[in-house]
């Protein structure tokens, strides 16, 4: 049985919260994309279709984050 002043559990993350986590992940890949297109390791380059789709799914992120944002219809 749990305490009433022992430590409880967060609420779930609201929708909005995910799409925030979601764009901020989408963000990172696409920027270490961006600086490693210009690596001076070849191993470590990327061609122009990583860069595009990962700049894509930045781009479905931020759409979702949008959507997530939006008040509630009537």
């Amino acid at each position: 049985m749990s305490s009433p002043n022992g430590p409880s559990s967060p609420p779930p993350p609201t929708r909005q919260e995910l799409a925030v986590q979601e764009v901020l992940t989408c963000f990172d890949a696409y920027a270490r994309i961006r600086a490693s297109r210009d690596s001076v390791l070849s191993a470590a380059r990327v061609g122009p279709r990583e860069e595009e789709r990962a700049f894509a799914d930045l781009q479905q992120a931020v759409s979702r984050l949008r959507t997530a944002s939006r008040p509630a219809g009537p």
